[in-house]
Formats: structure tokens, C-alpha cells, sequence
């Protein structure tokens, strides 16, 4: 009976050749490729573990499964874009360029983070003692609000809401879209600038929560809400700095976004962030900071990995997209709970 549901879903996957299997995994097992593949192996993980970070952060300390964070996400790609455009002119230098981008980076968190305060707040505060599929229908229609409300600006300013926003994306500093030469190959510079971006950005979020007296109030208040209100910590104002650092971040993980050619500034980017960042979330384990770290290790190798070969051995679309989600299934069926996941999670 299997084999008879998946003998004309067969026919559809074109087979490889044995010789041009054999040929493709020579020039895979290339030192060269395989450098290349490794870089843009990390170069994928830190975009996911920026996109998926601000999500580990609202549901692993508060316990609140933010369905609007991809559309955050999107309007931080939009937000730098707007700085960067203004910022930036046709003669400005790539030290003008890089600095416009981060003075983008500083505004944009700024701004999520104030949109996040205001969300927490007034709509999710409320919510708190109410079972979790409240929270999850209140910021699915808030995630519909902002799509719809970002695709009527856009579209007021003439521009295309399904398309890459090509005035943001060529405010890129040239030396990011060259070829650098690395460890005998050579890679593309935005790769190696996403690897270093997203490492800061994982140093900084865990020198925060491990390394400061707030990132020790907010541990606590997620662990024992009760406890920490007793010691005089006003625990409603820690879930409030929590879901407005993890929406802050989402803006971050947009603005990079913005420059890279497989994501730009567009309203499509809400739904493609989002889903990644839940696979990353779940594989790596709900409530775990350093499993979202190594989940996108691994999710960003494999996807950099099965793209080399269904663009260069099998061309055939979508299965780089697929193999994301298989990784989840896969996961999901021999440990449930993640790779570092814990029994409970969040403040609620």
C-alpha cells in the first residue's frame, strides 16, 4: 500500500546518474567546496539564530508563543531600510555605509523595543492567566494587522510588497558584495560579515542574561515568579523588558536581512522568518537559549549542504526548503522534547 501512494511521487524527483552522482560528490569532497559550503553553513545558522533568538527569549522566560514575531521581524527590515535610504546617498563611502547600518541596527531595536513594551502591556498582559491559545489567536491577528497595515504604506509609496526592496538593498557596501578570499577559496563578504554579526549577537544576548544583575532577575522571575515578587522584584516589569529585548531583536535579525539577497526588505519575509525560527526553536528545545544556538548550527549546515547539492546534482526546487522540516519531524519523533528542551517552561 506504501509503496503504491509513493510509486507516482517517485516518478516526479529526477534520479541522479551514477556517474553524475559520483562526479558531484568529487567536486563536493573539494576542499575549496567544502569550505564554501561551511561558510555559508554558519552564515545561514546566525541568520536563524538572530531570527529565532527574540522567540527563544518571549517563550523561554515568559512562556508566550509570539506568532507575530516573523512580522516583526519584516518591519525591522523595513525600518532600516528607511534609515538606510535616508542615510545613505549614491557617492557615500563603505565606512558611511557601515555606519548608517548601525546607527540602523541602534534605531530599529529602539523602536521594537518601544512597539514591544507597548504590545506586552496593553494586549499581552492581560492574557496572562488565561490558557495559551489567547495569546497565540491575539498575536496571530496581530501579526495579520501588521502585514496588512505595512502593505498599505508600501503600496502607498508606489513600491511592489511582494518583491525585495532594491533601494535598501543597494545602499550594501561593495566590499560585502564581493568575493573574499578565505582559507584557499574564496566566500561572499555579506557571508562572513552575517557570521560575525550573529556571533556578537550571541555573546551579547548570553553575557546579558548570565553576566548581569538583570539577566540574573530575569532568570529568576521566569523560574519562580512568586519568590521573586516576595524578594521585591516587580516581576510584571521584567516580562515587560523581556518581550520588548525580544522583539528588539527581531528588529536586528529584519535589518540584516534587508541586505541579503535570499531575504530583503519585503511582506513575504514575515511568513519565511517565522517559520524557520519555529523549527530552530522546537529542534533546539522550548525554553533553552543554547539549544536555539546549536539548532541553528544544525539546521543551517544541513540547509547550506542539501542547497549545494539540489543546485548543483539534482536541480530540482524546493527541497533545500524541505530537508528544514524534515529535520524537525525527525527530531520531533526521537526526542519530543528538543535537543535541550525541559519539561517546563516560561513564567506562566
Amino acid at each position: 500500500m506504501i509503496f503504491q501512494i509513493l510509486a507516482p511521487l517517485a516518478s516526479l524527483v529526477p534520479l541522479v546518474p551514477l556517474a553524475n552522482f559520483g562526479s558531484a560528490l568529487g567536486d563536493f569532497l573539494d576542499p575549496s567546496t567544502l569550505v564554501s559550503v561551511f561558510v555559508q553553513g554558519l552564515a545561514k545558522a546566525a541568520l536563524y539564530v538572530m531570527i529565532a533568538s527574540g522567540l527563544t527569549l518571549i517563550f523561554g522566560l515568559m512562556g508566550v508563543l509570539n506568532f507575530a514575531h516573523g512580522s516583526l521581524t519584516m518591519l525591522g527590515a523595513y525600518l532600516g531600510g528607511v534609515i538606510m535610504v535616508v542615510l545613505v546617498s549614491a557617492g557615500s563611502s563603505s565606512l558611511t555605509q557601515m555606519g548608517a547600518f548601525f546607527v540602523a541596527v541602534v534605531v530599529t531595536f529602539g523602536l521594537l523595543a518601544g512597539l514591544g513594551t507597548t504590545v506586552e502591556v496593553g494586549l499581552i498582559r492581560k492574557l496572562y492567566d488565561r490558557p495559551p491559545v489567547y495569546q497565540i489567536l491575539l498575536t496571530f491577528g496581530l501579526t495579520l494587522v501588521l502585514n496588512e497595515l505595512v502593505s498599505i504604506v508600501v503600496q502607498f509609496y508606489g513600491m511592489q510588497p511582494q518583491t525585495a526592496w532594491q533601494d535598501a538593498f543597494a545602499t550594501k557596501p561593495g566590499f560585502l558584495t564581493t568575493q573574499v578570499g578565505f582559507a584557499g577559496t574564496s566566500v561572499n563578504g555579506l557571508a562572513l560579515f552575517e557570521i560575525a554579526f550573529g556571533v556578537l549577537t550571541v555573546a551579547g544576548i548570553w553575557a546579558f542574561l548570565t553576566r548581569t544583575r538583570y539577566g540574573l532577575v530575569i532568570r529568576a522571575g521566569s523560574e519562580d515568579a512568586e519568590m521573586t515578587e516576595a524578594l521585591g522584584i516587580d516581576v510584571r516589569r521584567v516580562f515587560t523588558v523581556i518581550f520588548a529585548l525580544g522583539t528588539g531583536l527581531a528588529g536586528i535579525a529584519g535589518v540584516l536581512l534587508m541586505w541579503d539577497p535570499k531575504w530583503g526588505a519585503s511582506v513575504p519575509v514575515a511568513s519565511q522568518a517565522l517559520l524557520p525560527a519555529f523549527v530552530v526553536v522546537i529542534v533546539g528545545g522550548l525554553g533553552t537559549f543554547r539549544g536555539t544556538v546549536v539548532a541553528a548550527l544544525l539546521v543551517g549546515m544541513v540547509d547550506a549542504i542539501t542547497t549545494w547539492w539540489f543546485d548543483n546534482a539534482i536541480s530540482f526546487a524546493g527541497l533545500p526548503e524541505m530537508t528544514i522540516f524534515l529535520i524537525l519531524v525527525v527530531v520531533l519523533i526521537l526526542r519530543p522534547q528538543g535537543l535541550f528542551g525541559v519539561e517546563e517552561v516560561g513564567g506562566h
